[in-house]
């Protein structure tokens, strides 16, 4: 008459024991083995300088040192989550000189859009590597990485072993672009807001076709405060500005946007049940930047630091880093401010090093996410 008590004791302690076990695992930290990133200007390492007309110095002058395909004067996010990692800062997949690709690619570039762009550079404002082409470059890249792999010696150290594809993190951070590019076809803010939905679809769309060739991992950034943003301000002029000194109508279209976006990211993890989705509010963050400056250690946060002219140090047809003929015949170049350390933009449409280490450093801890998990722990799945 014991058996039953016994057995009863058996199955409490393998129940503890399994429990103790699954705590155990998911408080490991993931070790990443590569990174695989999509995206626009936020996160371009190098992308659209291989394929059209680099940036000039200053950009790159912070850390660099010299220009280094990024639009900032130093490091971006992704630089930071590679780091975090102690993996190499990721080449541009665009980029055939110089690159390893050994431990991720990055297939972002400057200008990108979801959806398919009405005009591309150089004679349209939008990249033509928008995320469905992105995407075909990934299903390519896996392919001839491979074949590149199979030759062996040199060649194998110069792109990931076949299972990083399957145990990497892939990071997103897209989207500005299809809202700035509805306003630059003078769309209103509601035409705007009626075209996120598909803009949404289509990003979901294509992290479903990721998910197929193996992604599990995936880290993916809202959109930030588009109406703090100088060149916004010059474009809009008259648009009402709220207490950070923001265009408000601008940041609710953002704002949209994220509520779209979170609610699909919702819908994907229900649909991708072996995946692991991270959902980050990077909106909340960057303006943080722009609504209380001075507690985090900035100042004049809506003025560019390498502009020229006008309120906000900006003018879209000077940009940072090109010559300027003064009246009296003189030529200058447009170069950095002062201290870029304390300032948050940089020239007037993307952010200085220093802010990118600033939300680095606050969404790396989970207190951003949805759910709130870590940077290093976005391999686990946590409860919803």
């Amino acid at each position: 008459m014991e058996f039953p008590e016994t057995n009863n004791k058996l199955i409490t302690t393998l129940s503890f024991l399994l429990c103790m076990l699954s705590l155990t695992y998911a408080s490991k930290n993931c070790d990443f083995p590569a990174i695989f990133n999509f995206g626009d200007s936020n996160s371009d390492t190098g992308g659209l300088a291989a394929a059209f007309s680099p940036p000039n110095s200053p950009f790159g002058e912070t850390f660099f040192h010299m220009p280094a395909g990024r639009y900032s004067d130093g490091r971006l996010i992704i630089d930071f989550i590679a780091k975090s990692f102690n993996l190499p800062y990721l080449s541009a997949y665009l980029n055939s000189l110089g690159a390893n690709f050994k431990h991720g690619a990055n297939f972002a570039t400057a200008a990108s859009t979801i959806q398919i762009p009405t005009s591309i550079v150089p004679n349209g404002g939008y990249s033509p590597f928008y995320l469905d082409v992105q995407y075909e470059q990934f299903l390519q890249f896996i392919s001839r990485s491979q074949i590149i792999r199979e030759k062996g010696a040199m060649f194998a150290e110069s792109v990931p072993e076949r299972d990083y594809f399957e145990k990497a993190l892939y990071t997103f951070d897209i989207g500005q672009n299809d809202l700035g590019a509805g306003f630059s076809g003078n769309l209103s803010v509601e035409e705007v807001n009626a075209t996120v939905p598909d803009i949404v679809n289509s990003f979901s769309a294509n992290v479903k076709k990721i998910y197929n060739l193996g992604a599990r991992s995936f880290w993916i950034h809202n959109t930030g405060p588009l109406g703090c943003l100088a060149y916004i301000f010059e474009s809009f002029p008259l648009a009402e500005k709220d207490s950070a000194g923001c265009a408000k109508a601008y940041n609710e279209v953002a704002q949209h946007f994220n509520l779209n976006l979170k609610e699909s990211v919702a819908q994907l993890r229900k649909d991708l049940p072996l995946a692991v989705f991270t959902y980050v509010d990077i909106y909340s963050v960057k303006y943080s930047l722009f609504s209380e400056p001075e507690k985090h250690g900035f100042e004049f946060p809506l003025i560019a630091c390498c502009g020229y002219g006008g309120k906000y140090n900006y003018s879209s047809t000077i940009g940072c880093g090109d010559t300027v003929t003064e009246d009296d015949g003189t030529q200058i170049v447009v170069g950095s401010c002062d201290r870029p350390a304390v300032r948050v933009s940089w020239d007037g449409a993307h952010y200085t090093e220093a802010a990118n280490k600033f939300i680095f450093d606050q969404i790396s801890t989970g207190a951003f996410s949805d759910p709130p998990t870590a940077l290093n722990m976005a391999c686990h799945n946590t409860a919803y």
